[in-house]
């Protein structure tokens, strides 16, 4: 369980932690109830409803999402989500806020996945489908997407940098909503999670490390 500082005294809070509804729900609740009345709860939340979260608070309309892309050293993008109950003012003030930090925000609709990961994980998952299927080497896969499409990484080099476990959870979270295949994990991605495969940060996923 997520333990908060027992004052706050930002204008803001920008909530980073796992890729799970729960853990975050709670962490959302200690903060709406040591940071000061006009401060601004945000969550870097990759794929969980911004409605839900800003439920679990008394100031839903100061709820937002500002989710950074990886690496965020690198990355410029912000996406930044409005929950049904997201003031006009707490909007303009995130999207200027991002703005600010030198990135480039874009708004995007508070539906699973948001604009970013409702379209790049069916991509990735495709990508451990098509290896389970003997459609090439982890090596040749990531090539192939790197120097046939100008991606920056290839899926599985993506996958390890994001976590197994992380795509894991927000391919449930994107399938439970819209019960399509394309958004179903794959067995080895649930394999291999539960082998605490997880990629970069657990030292081993897709490749070695």
């Amino acid at each position: 369980m997520p333990q908060t500082r027992s004052r706050c005294f930002s204008e803001r809070a920008i909530e980073a932690i796992v890729e799970n509804a729960d853990v975050k729900l709670e962490l959302f609740r200690q903060l709406d109830a040591i940071c000061p009345a006009p401060a601004v709860l945000a969550s870097n939340t990759s794929s969980i409803s911004l409605t839900v979260i800003a439920a679990a608070t008394k100031r839903p309309e100061k709820v937002i999402g500002m989710h950074f892309m990886n690496p965020v050293p690198l990355m410029k993008l912000v996406e930044v989500i409005r929950a049904l109950t997201t003031s006009d003012e707490t909007y303009q003030t995130v999207f200027a806020f991002a703005s600010s930090l030198g990135k480039e925000p874009i708004t995007a609709p508070d539906r699973p996945g948001f604009i970013v990961n409702r379209l790049l994980v069916p991509y990735l998952l495709d990508a451990i489908r098509a290896y389970e299927n003997g459609l090439g080497t982890l090596e040749d896969i990531d090539k192939g997407m790197k120097l046939g499409c100008g991606y920056p990484m290839g899926p599985f080099t993506l996958l390890d940098f994001v976590g197994l476990d992380t795509t894991y959870y927000i391919a449930n979270i994107m399938f439970e909503e819209f019960r399509e295949p394309a958004y179903a994990p794959p067995p080895l991605l649930k394999r291999m999670v539960l082998a605490g495969r997880m990629g970069r940060k657990s030292g081993q996923g897709f490749y070695k490390y």
